[in-house]
């Protein structure tokens, strides 16, 4: 009968013992720090140069454009509207048109950019989160975003196989950011003037915030 008590408090003690290194060393894993978004000089300069803006809207006009009146002379306005440290949210108006959200976000092997694209009720257009990642170190002033599989594969689907070789392009300077598009034979550009502030715009169609 001793025996069997001793075995008894021997399996106890063992099990306490078990149950708080395990739930010692659970906690110390949940409680660890996580991992850092890993960035780089130029694209974290880029994106704070842009974020150093927020809250305020721009006046852009169209500087090249080798296919016509692409904005059909509509008043173009983009509007920092949202930062974090990881993402920004500029919304681009095209006269009455609040359909257009650009979207730049540091993903830890560079910087991604998406066109959220909603219709008037708020609903996403068809043609939506089209974009691309950068795919080298930049400069300072100006990033590339080639377009990336699931935007060819939308372009594809949507019958304009010509759209899956574009680039996307911002660059920002001290006096004035630009929007660029580019691919073979189209190209067109928006200048804003960062040196004149205006009132910003409504809030675009569908808007969802930062998290």
């Amino acid at each position: 009968m001793k025996t069997t008590l001793t075995k008894t408090k021997t399996f106890s003690a063992f099990c306490t013992v078990f149950f708080t290194a395990y739930i010692t060393a659970f906690s110390a894993l949940t409680s660890a720090a996580s991992a850092p978004l890993v960035s780089i000089d130029t694209h974290d300069n880029f994106f704070n140069a842009i974020k150093a803006h927020c809250g305020k809207a721009f006046i852009g006009e169209v500087t090249k454009d080798n296919v016509g009146s692409t904005f059909g002379g509509a008043q173009l306005v983009m509007h920092v509207r949202e930062c974090s440290d990881t993402e920004l949210h500029i919304p681009f108006h095209v006269g009455d048109d609040a359909s257009r959200t650009w979207i730049v976000t540091k993903t830890g092997a560079g910087l991604m950019l998406k066109h959220d694209h909603r219709n008037e009720d708020g609903s996403f257009h068809t043609s939506t989160m089209y974009g691309g990642h950068t795919t080298d170190r930049g400069y300072n002033e100006v990033q590339s975003f080639p377009a990336d599989a699931y935007s060819k594969q939308l372009f594809i689907d949507s019958g304009i196989t010509a759209s899956t070789d574009n680039v996307w392009q911002m660059m920002i300077y001290p006096t004035h950011f630009s929007y660029r598009l580019v691919r073979p034979a189209r190209e067109v550009q928006v200048d804003f003037d960062l040196t004149n502030p205006v009132e910003p715009p409504v809030t675009p169609w569908g808007y969802e915030p930062i998290n």
